[in-house]
């Protein structure tokens, strides 16, 4: 069972190793604790028993994603792990915003789902979602542009 003191002690290791990050499982628990410093991406092969496709694929829309930025001024909002964004928490329901939508600093903006675990997003700026690069089930990559917010 996942406790404050097992997490605090995970975040103790992180810290004392200068880890970029811990994930432990238990059964269907998984706990992730992230350091201050970020994991090198992954390398841009394919992992043992994922086709190359989707791999290229991530390569070709990573492309335009990060051209649109400098076209756009105004607070990048990154994608903090590899995984798939979805825009809403489920596809019956409305978006968490929309281009447009004013937001506030703590407002869930989007999920990035990694390793079957749904991780909810929230904003670090107040402001007005300006543009999404990605669409929605698109997978994205760490660090990846995602919206912009003025």
């Amino acid at each position: 069972m996942v406790n404050i003191e097992f997490i605090q002690k995970l975040a103790d290791i992180v810290k004392e190793k200068d880890l970029g990050e811990i994930t432990i499982a238990d059964g269907e628990e998984v706990v992730t604790i992230k350091g201050k410093k970020c994991p090198p991406p992954p390398p841009m092969g394919a992992p043992a028993g994922m086709p190359a496709v989707p791999a290229a694929a991530q390569t070709v829309q990573t492309a335009p994603a990060a051209q649109a930025v400098p076209a756009v001024s105004g607070n990048v909002v990154k994608s903090p792990i590899v995984g798939t964004f979805y825009a809403a928490s489920a596809p019956d329901k409305p978006p968490f915003v929309t281009v447009g939508q004013q937001v506030k600093k703590g407002d869930v903006i989007m999920i990035i789902e990694s390793m079957k675990l749904m991780n909810e997003v929230q904003s670090e700026f107040d402001g007005t979602v300006a543009e999404i690069l990605v669409k929605n089930g698109e997978a994205v990559e760490f660090d990846q542009p995602i919206m912009i917010i003025k």
